[in-house]
């Protein structure tokens, strides 16, 4: 007998099959924690085969690190564009309050998926939660280059607490459902919260 109840492959090429692959991946990793997905889950979803899905990803850790570099990617892709935009003699305090904009527009986009590393800590495989180490670190970078030269130990922990206190705040606006009357002050205590720990824009 014919089955009729499994879903029909569509034949795609190699790029739009690891781009369903991805986006079917995204959605199960937002909604369960990552323990809870199964690679056949996703193949389902996205309309493959589980050794299809194999052609593409070596393994589950693979597959998921691969979504959380892909939405990291879209995140400083837009913070660059939104940054691009800005004339040179823009004040650096206007400046991380457009990339923040744009870390807001992210998260609202994409809530469950953002919060589930910070309501489920240690829930990821290894090579995610490194590369998202590493997204940090490198922002911190990006910021100290909006700064003066004048480095110091209380810039270094004022922009690696700037970064926890985004997070947690931000936390807090997804469990309230990424309100948009709350985007002005959270934008704003994000900025006094950074400005208080350095000081002065400048130090």
């Amino acid at each position: 007998m014919v089955r009729t109840d499994r879903k029909p492959r569509r034949r795609l090429d190699p790029d739009s099959r690891r781009a369903d692959i991805l986006e079917a991946a995204a959605d199960a990793f937002a909604s369960r924690p990552y323990g809870q997905v199964s690679i056949s889950s996703i193949a389902a979803d996205a309309g493959a085969s589980n050794a299809l899905l194999y052609r593409y990803f070596a393994n589950k850790e693979e597959l998921y690190t691969a979504v959380v570099r892909l939405a990291i990617a879209e995140l400083l892709a837009g913070q660059a564009a939104a940054l691009a935009q800005l004339h040179v003699g823009v004040p650096v305090r206007d400046r991380v309050r457009a990339a923040t904009i744009v870390y807001l527009d992210h998260i609202a986009d994409h809530p469950d998926a953002w919060a589930m590393p910070m309501r489920q800590p240690g829930g990821e495989p290894p090579a995610a939660a490194a590369l998202r180490a590493d997204a940090r670190s490198a922002y911190v970078g990006h910021l100290t280059t909006l700064l003066s030269d004048n480095a110091g130990a209380r810039r270094e922990y004022a922009l690696w607490g700037y970064l926890g206190f985004v997070d947690t705040a931000c936390l807090r606006w997804v469990e309230k459902g990424c309100p948009d009357d709350d985007r002005g002050p959270l934008v704003e205590a994000a900025l006094g919260a950074l400005e208080g720990a350095l000081g002065d824009w400048a130090a």
